[in-house]
């Protein structure tokens, strides 16, 4: 007999013009084991093996594209250079060959950059306003010339991973890296066209996602990662209202965003007070366009605490079907639990209860 959890994570869903042959992603998480920026057949085994495993779309970790100041550790792959394009067309050759689907992450840190960085250590921390998100050294504030070169390194990144053959490319725009820095009040404090309310505010992202919607195929998927917290600041907000919330958005749909990954902390968490949406469903009411959620799912523990060191497992999904079944939103992506076990999709659609728990262990290894 057929699981509750087979009947609604089975089911296709189309963004652009992709259809998933399930509602499973394995969420971005940085690894790390890129010697040089450049995946290895390790980092494609390590995908594949996801694929394999029953999850129908594989987010890459953050790959940086080709602007001096976009990286700041020589572990974390790139998404320039022939060396590195042609690690990344074995991976997803590898992800193809096992049935799944996969998404280049492009990101670009910004002011997350510390001087003397790698890969670039002569290359400047830059921001839309130079301002650190942890009060150590100033960057310095973008120009024109450098926000119209971070956007060509954006188009060219997502042109060369379609040709790597990804399925689609997500923008990184969460988390306090660069994109974010310009939707975010507390670092970004231009008063050019870049910076003021919240519509000014994304019109970097906006730009963004329409130069690397023009540098893609029609159909291309082009998704775009938001969060309300940083890495700095787990209280931040992008927007305090709904409506604050869907003039961003509606300007990154207006650009060609195909749909939103929506990240926090724990899925189950409204986003804003007086209803129970979490940010995913209120990026889907908003917008109409599918959402990815993503937050400690499948774990007994929220993140915080399993990074600790406190063990991590099975825990109920009964809350997630729930709110999938009434289209709150569209995708789950799973981070720690497919790490520490790459059967998780298949086992949790079979109904099956031998999963691997997430330990901090898992870290360290491409299991």
């Amino acid at each position: 007999m057929e699981t509750r959890a087979a009947q609604v994570l089975s089911r296709p869903i189309t963004i652009g013009g992709l259809t998933l042959p399930n509602r499973v992603a394995m969420a971005p998480m940085t690894r790390g084991f890129s010697p040089g920026g450049v995946p290895g057949a390790d980092v494609a085994a390590y995908y594949a093996r996801r694929a394999a495993g029953g999850t129908g779309l594989v987010i890459t970790e953050g790959a940086y594209v080709g602007h001096p100041s976009a990286g700041q550790h020589d572990l974390v792959p790139r998404m320039y250079g022939d060396d590195a394009l042609a690690g990344w067309a074995r991976v997803t050759s590898a992800v193809h060959e096992a049935g799944g689907r996969i998404f280049a992450q492009l990101q670009h840190v910004g002011m997350a950059r510390k001087a003397g960085d790698p890969p670039h250590p002569e290359a400047p921390a830059i921001g839309p306003s130079g301002r650190p998100l942890d009060g150590t050294d100033p960057g310095r504030a973008m120009t024109q010339a450098d926000i119209d070169a971070v956007l060509s390194a954006f188009a060219e990144a997502a042109r060369d991973a379609e040709r790597a053959g990804f399925d689609g490319v997500e923008l990184h725009g969460a988390h306090g890296y660069l994109i974010d820095q310009f939707l975010w009040a507390e670092t970004n404090h231009r008063t050019d066209r870049y910076g003021g309310d919240v519509r000014a505010r994304a019109r970097f992202a906006a730009e963004a996602v329409g130069a690397v919607r023009a540098a893609v195929a029609p159909g291309f998927p082009v998704v775009v990662r938001l969060s309300q917290w940083k890495m700095s600041d787990y209280a931040a907000r992008l927007a305090g209202t709904p409506e604050e919330f869907g003039v961003l958005l509606g300007e990154l749909v207006d650009a060609g965003a195909d749909a939103f990954h929506a990240s926090t902390r724990r899925y189950w968490e409204p986003a804003f007070d007086g209803a129970e949406l979490n940010l995913a469903g209120w990026a889907k009411k908003l917008t109409g366009k599918p959402a990815i959620t993503v937050g400690s799912v499948g774990l007994d523990t929220e993140f915080t605490s399993s990074l600790a060191g406190q063990a991590a497992g099975r825990a109920g999904i009964d809350g997630l079907l729930d709110r999938m079944e009434a289209d709150e939103f569209d995708v789950v992506a799973v981070g720690r639990s497919l790490l520490a076990d790459p059967g998780w999709t298949a086992k949790i659609l079979n109904g099956h209860d031998d999963l691997i728990p997430f330990t901090p262990a898992a870290l360290g290894v491409l299991g």
